[in-house]
This record gives C-alpha cells, sequence and structure tokens, in this order.
C-alpha cells in the first residue's frame, strides 16, 4: 500500500480515537500495534516494543517523577502563598500591582517546580480572591493567573523539555538556558499589558488603599520568603546550566531540597510525603503511557515511510523554508487547542524538528519556538488543560467562558513572542550563547 495513503489513515484514525473520547496514550498504543500487526504480522510487533524499550532506556527521563516529586512537595508546603505575600506587599500601591506579582510569582514557582497545575491551582487559590476584593477586572485577574501559572512549562526545570530532548537528542542544558530567556520575555511582555492598560483604564486594576499597604517593615521582613526558593533554584537549574551537574542529578537535588524546605519551614508531616509520593506516581504514570504511545505511534509511521512523505509534502510546500516554518508553527498551534503538551512533542517533533532543522534553521532557536507555542497550548480553548485547572478552584459564579475570555490577550501575547523570536533570535537565545 501507498505511504502516502498509509500515512493518512494511521493521522484519521488518531483523530477518529479521539473523537470517541480515548485517551491519547491508549489511540497511539491501539493504532501502532494495529498497523504494525496488518502490515508485518506478529513480528511486526517487534518495532513497537524495542521502539518502546529504547525509550525506556533513556536515562535523562529519570529527571522526570523527581521533578514531579519536587513540584508535588513544594505545593503542599505552601510555597505558593508564601512567595505571594512577599511580592503582594512590594506591588500593592502600583496600578495592576496585584496582577503582575501574579505574574511574577508564577514565573518563580516554575523555577522551583516546573509543574503548571502547582503555578495555576496555587495561584487560583491565593491571587484571584485579593484581586476580585481590590476590584481588580475580572479578565485580568482569571489572565494573569493562566499566563503566570503556566510560566513553569518553559522556565525550568521544564519536564515538557525534558522529554523534548529525549525526543530531539537536544541539549537539555542548552533548552533550560533558551527557556529562561524565553521565559522572561513573557514575563516582560504580560507585565508590560497589565501596567499600560492599567494606567490608560484607571478602573481596570486600581492600587489598594493607602491603609492596605504594606510599610517598609513588613516589605523587608517578607523578603525572606524568598530565600530558601532561592537557594532551591540555584541548587537545580544553576548546577544544571553551569554544567555541575546533569538533569537527573538536578532533579534529584531538587527532591531532596523540597522535602529540606518542608522540614526546615516546620511543615513536614508524613501524610505530606505520602500524598506527594502518591501523585508522583500517578502523574509519572500518566506521562510514561503517553511517551511510550506516542513512540509508538511514531516508530511505525516512520516504518511504513510516513517521515519522508512529510519531507516530500514539505519541499514542494510554496513560500520555501518560511512557508514550512509558519504551517509547522501553525499546525503545533492547532494540536495545542486539542491535545495535552507531551503528546504535542511525542507527535510533532519527531516529524517537524528534523525537517526544520533540514532546511537551514537553527535547533535550539526552532526548539525554543517550539516550547513557546506549548506554552500557549496550556491556556488556548477549548480544551487547554490550565483553564480547567482554574476553573477546578473558581467559585461557580465564574463560568469556563469567562476563563476563555481572560486567556484571549494572554495567548496574543505568547503569539506575539513567538514573532519577536523569529525576528529576533537573540531574545530567545542570549543566554545559551553567554554559556
Amino acid at each position: 500500500m501507498d505511504a502516502s495513503l498509509l500515512s493518512l489513515l494511521m493521522f484519521a484514525a488518531l483523530f477518529l480515537a479521539l473523537g470517541l473520547g480515548f485517551h491519547i496514550s491508549f489511540s497511539l498504543l491501539g493504532i501502532a500495534f494495529g498497523f504494525a500487526y496488518f502490515l508485518w504480522g506478529g513480528m511486526g510487533m517487534n518495532t513497537v516494543v524495542l521502539a518502546i524499550w529504547g525509550m525506556m532506556n533513556n536515562f535523562p527521563l529519570i529527571a522526570i517523577p523527581l521533578f514531579i516529586f519536587m513540584a508535588m512537595m513544594l505545593e503542599k508546603s505552601d510555597l505558593v502563598g508564601d512567595i505571594y505575600d512577599c511580592f503582594y506587599k512590594w506591588s500593592g500601591a502600583l496600578r495592576g500591582g496585584l496582577a503582575v506579582a501574579t505574574v511574577l510569582v508564577g514565573a518563580m514557582i516554575g523555577a522551583v517546580s516546573g509543574v503548571v497545575a502547582a503555578g495555576v491551582i496555587g495561584l487560583g487559590v491565593i491571587a484571584r480572591p485579593q484581586m476580585e476584593r481590590f476590584g481588580y477586572n475580572q479578565g485580568v485577574n482569571l489572565g494573569s493567573i493562566l499566563a503566570g501559572g503556566t510560566l513553569g512549562q518553559i522556565i525550568p526545570p521544564s519536564l515538557v523539555m525534558i522529554v523534548y530532548s529525549a525526543v530531539t537528542g537536544q541539549s537539555v542544558g542548552k533548552l533550560f538556558a533558551a527557556g529562561v530567556a524565553a521565559g522572561l520575555l513573557l514575563v516582560v511582555l504580560f507585565s508590560l499589558y497589565i501596567l499600560i492598560r492599567s494606567l490608560l483604564q484607571k478602573d481596570f486594576c486600581p492600587p489598594l488603599p493607602v491603609e492596605e499597604r504594606a510599610g517598609w517593615g513588613e516589605k523587608i521582613a517578607s523578603l525572606r520568603a524568598l530565600i530558601l526558593p532561592g537557594f532551591l533554584v540555584v541548587a537545580t537549574v544553576g548546577s544544571i546550566l553551569s554544567g555541575l551537574a546533569t538533569p537527573t542529578e538536578g532533579a534529584g537535588v531538587g527532591a531532596f531540597g523540597a522535602v529540606l524546605f518542608s522540614v526546615v519551614t516546620g511543615r513536614f508531616k508524613l501524610h505530606i510525603l505520602k500524598a506527594s509520593l502518591f501523585e508522583t506516581l500517578k502523574v509519572s504514570s500518566m506521562i510514561a503511557w503517553m511517551i511510550g504511545g506516542a513512540t509508538a505511534f511514531s516508530s511505525v509511521f516512520a516504518a511504513i515511510g510516513g517521515n519522508k512523505v512529510i519531507v516530500n509534502i514539505a519541499m514542494n510546500m510554496p513560500g520555501g523554508e518560511w512557508g514550512v516554518l509558519v504551517v509547522a508553527i501553525a499546525f503545533i498551534f492547532f494540536l495545542g487547542m486539542f491535545l495535552e503538551t507531551m503528546a504535542i512533542i511525542m507527535l510533532a517533533a519527531p516529524i517537524l524538528s528534523p525537517i526544520i532543522v533540514q532546511f537551514g534553521f537553527d535547533p535550539l532557536w526552532w526548539a525554543i519556538i517550539f516550547m513557546t507555542l506549548l506554552q500557549s497550548a496550556y491556556i488556548t480553548p477549548p480544551f487547554g488543560v490550565a483553564l480547567f485547572y482554574l476553573k477546578g478552584v473558581t467559585p461557580p459564579h465564574i463560568q469556563l467562558t469567562d476563563i476563555y475570555r481572560a486567556s484571549l490577550p494572554f495567548i496574543a501575547l505568547q503569539v506575539l513572542a513567538v514573532g519577536l523570536i523569529i525576528f529576533f533570535p537573540a531574545l530567545g537565545l542570549w543566554l545559551p550563547r553567554m554559556l
């Protein structure tokens, strides 16, 4: 059977399975095994099994459960509350200050934990009521939580970067460094949007009343909340960026540091440790199933010549390399509306990344564009997972459609960030080049 037809049938079967409500991991596995058996019989199953076995032996993936455990321990140790209290006291007098503080706290949580759920849920519980109390516009209230809470996807330690590295062979250290640069760009764009709009619309994000503002003594004292998380960031991300530790070793240090943080702050409890371990097992198992399913699907797709079909289509596309780049970006953005980020990486990265590199683009530059697009996938309607995280911790009067609308300006800012990185590559690559 023709490779083009087989490739089309595989993707058609995948979207049919997803449309029928099957989980992405089991859809990928089922289609891979089904096509392998149909095309090559019992021996064809070896293609799938060996591909999964090869991925299981990818050493950097060990960092995933360690970083997840680190995030779970910190979340249950009320790290979000400590950091938000500090930023809240320093930014309250500024128009839009609480929304900017929410973005900054999200970036800090991302740098410590690397797990999106911790940022979005924590900020939804702590920051949203405060902004609502002081009359902040509901759109910027919810939007700043979505934007800030999902920065953990792109600011290291980022789980999706580790998976992307395993799939494409890109250096985790370079990805982390580029993630810091791109994450700071997003923080600046989000903050400028909030501050400028607050300046133009006086009732958009009013400053705190004078009697509610913290004095200098409180502000200075609140900085103590940043000391331990700062050490944790240096010990994990800093050691990886500097080359002193591999991502797995850095993750091990981070996991130990998270336990130490809970002990030092007097919040360590056996039930917290048990709950963190259980949550780590659940999330790690889900990610493992997704990686296994996507690896199986990709191996069969490559074996039937699907990659060659995609390359031939790309080579004959109008607009040359820039046309291919635009289509690739649009394809990832479209997938982000419906699929989880891990599934997008496992589906798109093995196919698109080699093509982009073949056209002469810098692989690290493309990787950070890919990561920035994935960051927007978390908040893109209708199925961005962060939208549902936030809905789960908001009161009944806030509808899912309200959260959808709140996400739109920040999605536009993320698209702007992608455009800036395309036309000014140094915005995403200055840190890895320095290192």
